[in-house]
């Protein structure tokens, strides 16, 4: 569902916020703003679930630093154009060491800064994570994004964010180990995602 696109005058930008913050999705449903353009996704399936609590399992058990994993905590990331709106994010997984304390007293929509890595796994939309998403938290200087890519049956790790993409990609087909790097510095077994 679009209402108004970037290419809108200033003022059509600010109502575009207005009306996505106002939005009253139906329970599940969550909204998000991308690029100028409001989308809304329905309930995730119980694979789609499953798999997030695979790498929060790992991530907690197995990271270097304590880790503390939001699901569906709201980020606002500026865009690298400078354009208004900022993008409204909702990761799968925000993660962020947990001596930060970043998520006490947050505002529903906070900065990313501080955030350690987000995680995206593929469902109906997938285009979005695996280009628009990316490019937005890239944008806002996230360190690491984790994507679980389900239609191509892999899991990538994009790092080095730099201006609207990132420098660096590392990919593994799905029942094969991708390393995290630090703070994180263990091997994610993908091997129950099969």
């Amino acid at each position: 569902m679009t209402v108004m696109a970037a290419h809108e005058p200033p003022r059509a930008q600010h109502d575009l916020l207005e009306v996505f913050l106002g939005l009253d999705t139906p329970d599940g449903y969550r909204a998000e703003l991308i690029e100028g353009e409001i989308a809304v996704s329905p309930p995730l399936s119980g694979d789609h679930e499953d798999l997030i609590d695979l790498i929060v399992d790992e991530i907690r058990r197995k990271s270097r630093t304590r880790m503390q994993c939001s699901g569906h905590k709201g980020l606002a990331v500026p865009r690298s154009d400078g354009l208004f709106p900022p993008n409204h994010l909702i990761p799968d997984v925000t993660v962020a060491p947990r001596d930060v304390r970043l998520f006490r007293g947050a505002p529903s929509w906070m900065e990313p800064d501080g955030v350690a890595m987000v995680v995206e796994v593929t469902s109906g939309r997938a285009g979005l994570d695996r280009v628009d998403k990316r490019y937005a938290y890239a944008q806002g200087g996230i360190p690491l994004y984790l994507l679980v890519d389900r239609d191509q049956e892999s899991v990538s790790l994009f790092s080095e964010p730099l201006r609207d993409d990132y420098k660096e990609v590392v990919s593994a087909p799905f029942g094969e180990g991708l390393p995290l790097p630090d703070p994180f510095g263990f091997e994610l077994d993908t091997g129950d995602f099969i």
